[in-house]
């Protein structure tokens, strides 16, 4: 038997609320402490506890830690679905499946390799207190896979110690646990499949980071003082982690507050306090996802026409209404650039990696203020909920950008000042924090028709004029946002253009298209409005373009069309994926043989498959 190294996706079935979590991220880190990247998802349900719940490592020495949609081994703890887990085994696969489980139909089949484990019973027999049977029985599979796929000992107590921290009671108790789940493991099983972890040194010097969490490191270190919130799935973990971060690193000497975070009584009232902390000269932020992003409407579009800085970020769930809360999407884009009613023009920024989330978190807070203007960071459930594997963050150098800010010298130096004047001929006017106290300092922020001066007007001529400065300024922030990424093989002309969470896929899709003969160009958007150049000339490159996206409707590729010409317009061939769940690679394989005209039996078998 063929050994299967370093290569391989374990998903572990099991009921929400069961104390799984914690078992989950020990297995991922011990696998991660013995050098191998190591990719998980979490795919958990919408209620509070009692629903399935799954947890898929990718496990792949490449890097290649997108989900895939073949299972190689499967852990089955939930009644309730693994006469539905196992069938999603792929041939020559392996099941670690609770021994009461009686196995008919489907899951009975002979093309699999079977370990039952009593679970239950070694949980009754060994695991005294009633509060921990749960919790400790997910640590069971936990030794039993340590056994069979052959993790070592100081891996798993590594990252149970780098778990639990300094309880050494529950590090003790936990690691018994496991124990037990070796022993039975070694004393019932002989070895049958041909998956094992070898010892690497491909994770040295790395973290494993959730999105969400490295966005809350970028607001600290962007500046954030103010925080205003109402919690939503799945951007709640953003907030909670930086107030955490607030509570170590935003405080005086003698432990007093400096700053302010605010649960506000709904989204609306948060972006209303974020507003008012941006218009006083605070760096302010508020989480959020799609049906927030909704009620936030109105208070976008005055942050647009009254010109107020403000950091709102989005982590994209399915919709619409409340839709799927626990699956990830890319379903807002269209929605968000132009959020409020009239003609408004947000600024986005479209993180696609750990790296990006953190650095384009300071970069918001930066362009905010830059351009007097609410700024979206688009994230999306997969990329802010999941752990994923990146270098250590640079420690920035770089000082704030606190934008056209007049002092009282300014405004004394200069002998005038009208808030809404464009006088460098960028689109953007010169402002003034409170407390300025200039006598011509002052102004009306306003929300309705006014003019250079900020004075109430319903003069059309006026108010056209005010729309394009607002409009001059939108171009002006093309210069200002992070370019598209573009990586090419030479002779390639097929293109694939993305964004967010999908660049995830795109290297292991690349290598198997080149593999099979299929060179590709890629161009990674990560900012809108588009730098449109680099855009124009990667389409002279390619015949075709296929434009990846989690949704629907196609909405970066109507976007682009809104900015393109014809000839490159009818270079574009949408491939999407809109199930919720993160986006496989097979998915995009299939998809771009099927759009470049290959019949379905000439596509790779690795292309098959359902969700």
């Amino acid at each position: 038997m063929n050994k299967t190294i370093n290569d391989f996706t374990i998903e572990v079935a099991t009921v929400n609320g069961s104390g799984s979590q914690t078992s989950n991220l020990i297995l991922t880190k011990a696998i991660f402490r013995m050098g191998v990247p190591v990719g998980p998802k979490n795919v958990f349900p919408s209620n509070i506890a009692g629903l399935p719940t799954w947890y898929i490592m990718r496990v792949n020495e490449k890097g290649y830690l997108a989900r895939k949609r073949t299972l190689d081994i499967v852990v089955c703890l939930n009644q309730s679905t693994y006469l539905q887990d196992i069938p999603r085994v792929r041939s020559g696969g392996v099941v670690i499946v609770e021994s009461d489980y009686v196995l008919t139909g489907p899951a009975k089949r002979d093309d699999i390799i079977y370990y039952p484990v009593p679970f239950a019973k070694l949980a009754a027999r060994h695991i005294t207190d009633i509060k921990l049977k749960k919790p400790l029985t997910n640590m069971i599979y936990v030794g039993v896979l340590a056994h069979l796929l052959g993790i070592e000992d100081v891996a798993v107590e590594g990252a149970i110690r780098h778990q639990l921290r300094d309880k050494e009671k529950a590090i003790k108790i936990n690691l018994d646990a496991i124990d037990l789940g070796r022993k039975y493991a070694r004393e019932n099983f002989k070895k049958q499949d041909p998956f094992y972890i070898e010892r690497r040194n491909k994770t040295a010097g790395k973290i494993l980071i959730e999105g969400n969490a490295a966005a809350a490191l970028g607001c600290i270190f962007g500046g954030c003082t103010v925080a205003a919130w109402y919690p939503i799935t799945p951007a709640s973990s953003l907030t909670e982690t930086l107030i955490d971060f607030f509570e170590k690193y935003r405080k005086d000497a003698s432990g007093g507050k400096k700053y302010c975070v605010i649960q506000a009584e709904d989204e609306i009232a948060a972006l209303g306090m974020v507003m008012g902390a941006g218009w006083a000269g605070a760096r302010a932020m508020t989480g959020t996802s799609g049906p927030g992003i909704s009620l936030m409407s109105e208070f976008a579009g005055l942050g647009y026409y009254a010109e107020v800085p403000s950091v709102i970020f989005d982590i994209q769930r399915i919709g619409p209404s409340t839709g799927l809360p626990t699956r990830t999407a890319q379903g807002d884009m269209q929605f968000v650039s132009t959020l409020s009613h009239g003609d408004t023009k947000h600024v986005l920024l479209i993180p696609g990696t750990v790296q990006e989330c953190f650095d384009f978190s300071m970069m918001a807070f930066d362009l905010a203020e830059r351009l007097q203007t609410p700024v979206f960071v688009m994230s999306d459930l997969d990329l802010g909920m999941n752990l994923w594997l990146t270098d250590p963050f640079p420690y920035p150098e770089k000082p704030y950008d606190r934008g056209k800010v007049l002092s009282q010298a300014d405004i004394k130096r200069i002998g005038e000042f009208e808030r809404y004047r464009d006088v460098d001929g960028d689109g953007i006017p010169y402002r003034t924090y409170p407390g300025n106290s200039h006598p011509l300092a002052a102004y009306f922020t306003r929300g309705s028709g006014h003019n250079e001066q900020a004075a109430y007007t319903e003069d059309g001529t006026v108010y056209q004029r005010n729309m394009d400065r607002l409009l001059k300024k939108f171009e002006t922030s093309r210069k200002l946002l992070p370019t598209s990424v573009e990586n090419s093989m030479p002779g390639a002309k097929i293109g694939i253009l993305a964004y967010g969470s999908t660049h995830q896929a795109m290297q292991e899709v690349r290598d198997a298209l080149s593999g099979r003969g299929v060179k590709t160009h890629y161009l990674r958007l990560r900012g809108y409005p588009f730098q449109i150049e680099p855009i124009r000339n990667f389409f002279a490159k390619c015949d075709r373009v296929f434009v990846v996206e989690q949704n629907r409707d196609a909405q970066m590729a109507q976007l682009l069309k809104l900015e393109l010409e014809s000839k490159e317009i009818n270079k574009i061939h949408s491939v999407l994926h809109y199930s919720g769940f993160p986006i496989p690679p097979e998915a995009l394989v299939e998809g771009i043989y099927r759009k470049n005209g290959v019949a379905a039996e000439s596509m790779p078998t690795s292309a098959a498959g359902g969700e």
